[in-house]
């Protein structure tokens, strides 16, 4: 048998845990740059700097990431001077910000750290960065040999974000046990696939569990066991999951018909400006649990989206029955489908949509 390594997240989970920042990152060295967006820099800069200074840490300077994972925002970043001087990365914000962060650390052979302002996505533990095109089109995946050295996982500063985050992260964590589930269906698995595919039901069942409690106390700004389940699940389980089912850095069991429609949507202007990543791909999953006739858990993942309000319709997303075509032609042009139990064909999600068009019918008669 080949060897092989698996580096795994480490991260730090509760309130005020960038006290935790000296103890944790002094190994490293004795100055970072903070790499973030402008709004989750304002939200942690405080605490950072406070964390950083007990731990006798020098923040050379917060920076932002440019917008938009792109590699030509990598190489702006490269070509910072303070970036080029300090010995850690501080990533800071969501999953744009962070990826971005995390992929120029590589580059850079700097060890980053992460300090997540939202619940968003699995960004701040995973070892993937989603590489856009400065247009914020989608472009590919790009795979790092490890995750961040160390995440930090404030609940405090988590639960005074927008609830929406939240609410989008939901549908992207809950889209990896359905994806891994039917990529992997009928096949012997190696270990580490194996396990990450189990692992996938834990980014399912605490979403059901507490989702719908943990955006009340989103909401009101209040860290609770529901509230800190949740994160979890967002933010762990998933990038557990990624981690082990990517370590043959192909992405047959990381993604699957939920994200193939995400990406085909990317190629319309509003779901770049007025939709989140996890909002669309929770809405992709409903037509892959069609498309798969998975009915039983479609009603109950149906079910779940109207009780908190995430998509159910095209229209939910912007996007016309007109459309429909190009959508379908762009989702069977993705890869994230080359790998599935059967052929994801036009019609399949013909038949698909047609049926969730039918659920919406009956449902507002």
């Amino acid at each position: 048998m080949k060897g092989y390594s698996i580096y795994l997240p480490s991260y730090t989970v509760g309130e005020d845990v960038y006290e935790n920042i000296g103890p944790i990152c002094a190994a490293y060295g004795t100055t970072a740059v903070v790499i973030g967006g402008h709004r989750a820099i304002e939200a942690a800069k405080k605490a950072i700097c406070e964390g950083a200074e007990s731990g006798k840490i020098r923040i050379l300077d917060f920076v932002w990431y440019g917008g938009e994972c792109s590699y030509e925002n990598l190489e702006t970043l490269k070509a910072n001077e303070t970036v080029q001087r300090a010995e850690m990365i501080f990533a800071v914000g969501g999953g744009k910000a962070t990826d971005t962060a995390k992929a120029l650390a590589e580059q850079m052979e700097k060890p980053v750290f992460t300090f997540p302002t939202i619940a968003s996505n699995c960004s701040a533990c995973t070892s993937v960065s989603i590489m856009y095109h400065p247009d914020g089109s989608f472009l590919k995946p790009y795979f790092l040999r490890k995750p961040p050295v160390h995440a930090f996982i404030d609940l405090g500063i988590i639960a005074k974000s927008p609830e929406r985050y939240m609410w989008a992260g939901m549908g992207d964590t809950y889209a990896k046990y359905f994806e891994s589930t039917v990529s992997s269906r009928g096949e012997h698995l190696n270990h580490y696939v194996g396990l990450g595919v189990t692992i996938s039901q834990m980014c399912l069942d605490p979403i059901l569990k507490y989702g719908a409690k943990a955006m009340e106390d989103n909401r009101a700004g209040r860290v609770s066991e529901e509230f800190a389940q949740t994160v979890l699940a967002i933010v762990v389980s998933t990038a557990l999951t990624s981690i082990l089912v990517t370590q043959d850095r192909i992405i047959d069991y990381n993604t699957g018909l939920a994200h193939a429609i995400f990406y085909a949507l990317t190629s319309f202007p509003q779901i770049e400006e007025g939709h989140l990543h996890g909002e669309v791909v929770g809405f992709g999953v409903l037509i892959l649990l069609l498309a798969d006739g998975q009915k039983e858990m479609f009603e109950k993942m149906y079910a779940f989206n109207k009780s908190v309000g995430l998509p159910t319709s095209l229209a939910d997303v912007e996007i016309t029955d007109e459309a429909l075509p190009q959508v379908i032609e762009k989702t069977i042009q993705m890869k994230d489908i080359d790998h599935n139990p059967y052929p994801v064909t036009a019609e399949l999600l013909e038949k698909a949509f047609a049926q969730l068009k039918e659920k919406n019918s009956a449902v507002h008669k």
